[in-house]
């Protein structure tokens, strides 16, 4: 990296944001011997990632083959097409799976940025080409003290997913922990977690022991470092710059001062999306504008409006939603900050549980996927309101299950209450009372659930009839391990809202992030990944790591272009059989 001391810096390439696509794009190009600069708008790179499940969504990928599941690019073609509906027209989803194998394998041969086979992770729906097991792949265990003092530049997860205030639990840590005095296995599993964690306090902020996507972004992380790629952190764009008629680099504010950096190959925008910008929420989702965000705070639209800037064109006609969604119910933790909990997959599926509408009714099979279960909430919006809508349970369910952020095995629902996070009542018609929906309607749609949760077919909403439904589900439940009826009291409400994961609209490229101008030209010099890149998926949800998987395949392929390997070279150099 060239630099002087007048606030001048000459690289290959300027990568813009700190999250999966940008520190994949970084790593990569590094990889490939070019001379990369990172620079992070905060002082902690992983983004939303970092309070992710962490799961990558890459049909046909080897490890998964290598563990026994059988899986094929051409099937996921097929679903995709069937999810999506319209044409391949640009080739660019063709390109995401074949080139997502590759990806992973590049990274496992050549970096710290390793993943383990989910193995049974269903695809969302029960479509021609769908998979039950081996396209989910989930980021390995990392130990943070490999970091040292920079474990604290990557951000935490959020509070609701650790334990203890600082240990984070894995969805396979979850069920010994709640277990531990049931077993000896389970007891001294947990003991060894809790007594790691004690030792990782006394010189960190929290647990070092990370998983899911806390892994993902230390892993990537710890890769950069060890390749030398510099990270400039507190560090905005405020604008490109052009030579030639293409973009030759970004002036900079870094530490109070204007820095002004050329770069020879190209700028990557990857700041995150726009989670967090009002104007272009508006303009990009459905109205009503869901008022709550998962995306990182930082994530305000500002490589998008770069990308706008310099001739680059976003479509939100045909970009779907906007978003990636997920209910979320809002709570207030202890330091009187208010905090959001995402309902993906433990406690909506599970028997006993429903969802009403402002009318009291069901609206959405409850047990299907987070974003399929906000679009119901959408639709279910145009004629009675549903935001927010109700989870509705007994307190029994509670205690088995968990519900929101209060954990299995609670069985004292006051401090839960006091807080306004629940609600609770002795009988069904006083908790209809409290949340405000009509008594005779909210009855009958509980006496309807219980008579076809006892026949154990969901004839209204088909909860329990997918492949994903019933892996969420309980099977010591039978005969459909997500029907029980809700029947005794105490019974009990949570609030949950339309929210996002992660925005979809967004800048659009060409199959190597080249960013395209509103005439389908590439703007030269400017690329683009990850939540600033307009989604393949249009919209749609197919799986686990529906956003993850093309954020690192894309800044993959981006590096690789600025790099100069040719299309022909990626073919011959790729060992992944893609059949």
């Amino acid at each position: 990296m060239q630099e002087n001391n007048e606030g001048y810096k000459e690289v290959d390439l300027l990568v813009l944001g700190g999250g999966a696509a940008g520190m994949t794009t970084a790593l990569v190009a590094a990889l490939e011997g070019l001379d990369v600069l990172l620079a992070e708008k905060t002082d902690q790179v992983g983004g939303t990632m970092s309070t992710s499940a962490g799961t990558i969504w890459i049909p046909g990928n080897q490890q998964s083959r290598e563990a026994g599941y059988q899986d094929t690019v051409d099937a996921a073609r097929v679903y995709l097409d069937a999810l999506i509906g319209t044409p391949d027209d640009t080739g660019i989803r063709e390109v995401y799976l074949r080139t997502a194998p590759e990806m992973v394998e590049y990274l496992r041969r050549r970096s710290d940025v390793q993943f383990a086979p989910c193995g049974k992770h269903p695809d969302y729906r029960d479509m021609a080409g769908a998979a039950v097991a081996g396209r989910g792949l989930a980021p390995v265990t990392f130990d943070g003290r490999l970091l040292g003092k920079d474990f604290e530049r990557v951000r935490p997860p959020i509070p609701e997913f650790m334990v203890l205030g600082g240990m984070m639990a894995g969805k396979s840590d979850i069920p010994r922990l709640i277990n531990r005095f049931r077993s000896v296995s389970d007891f001294l599993y947990s003991g060894g977690l809790f007594l790691r964690y004690l030792k990782d306090r006394l010189r960190y902020s929290r647990g070092t022991r990370v998983v899911m996507g806390n892994a993902l972004a230390a892993r990537l992380y710890y890769s950069l470092k060890k390749n030398g790629v510099p990270v400039l952190f507190e560090t905005q764009a405020e604008s490109l710059f052009r030579e030639d008629g293409r973009v030759a680099g970004a002036l900079l504010r870094s530490a109070g001062r204007s820095l002004r950096v050329r770069a020879r190959r190209g700028v990557v925008i990857a700041t995150g999306g726009y989670g967090h910008d009002a104007e272009l929420r508006r303009r990009c989702m459905p109205a009503p504008t869901p008022p709550y965000s998962l995306a990182c705070a930082a994530n305000t639209g500002d490589g998008i409006r770069l990308g706008l800037q310099s001739d680059g064109a976003i479509r939100p006609e045909t970009q779907g939603p906007g978003a990636f969604w997920t209910p979320v119910s809002v709570l207030r933790r202890p330091d009187g900050s208010k905090g959001l909990f995402p309902h993906l997959s433990l406690d909506r599926a599970k028997p006993g549980l429903i969802a009403v509408n402002g009318a009291g009714r069901r609206f959405v099979n409850e047990a299907d996927s987070y974003h399929d279960f906000v679009e119901g909430i959408y639709a279910s919006h145009k004629s009675v309101p549903t935001m927010p809508a109700y989870l509705v349970c007994e307190a029994d369910f509670v205690r088995r299950y968990g519900l929101g952020a209060v954990y299995p095995g609670t069985t004292d629902l006051s401090r839960a209450e006091r807080s306004g996070y629940l609600v609770v009542a002795p009988t069904l018609q006083e908790l209809a009372r409290r949340i405000q929906v009509p008594e005779p309607a909210f009855a009958e749609t509980v006496r309807r659930y219980n008579e076809m949760a006892r026949l154990g077919t969901d004839l209204e909403f088909g909860k329990g009839g997918s492949e994903l439904n019933r892996f969420n589900g309980d099977p010591e439940q039978k005969p459909n391990p997500c029907l029980r009826p809700i029947e005794h009291g105490p019974f009990v409400a949570l609030a949950v809202w339309p929210a996002e994961i992660g925005t979809s609209t967004g800048l659009v490229s060409d199959a190597d992030g080249q960013v395209l101008d509103g005439q389908g030209r590439p703007v030269g010099g400017l690329y683009v990944a990850g939540n600033d890149m307009a989604s393949i998926m249009m919209g749609t949800y197919p799986g686990p790591g529906t956003t993850l998987g093309p954020a690192l395949t894309f800044g993959y392929r981006v590096a690789r272009h600025a790099a100069g390997v040719s299309a022909a070279t990626r073919k011959q150099s790729s060992t992944v059989s893609m059949a």
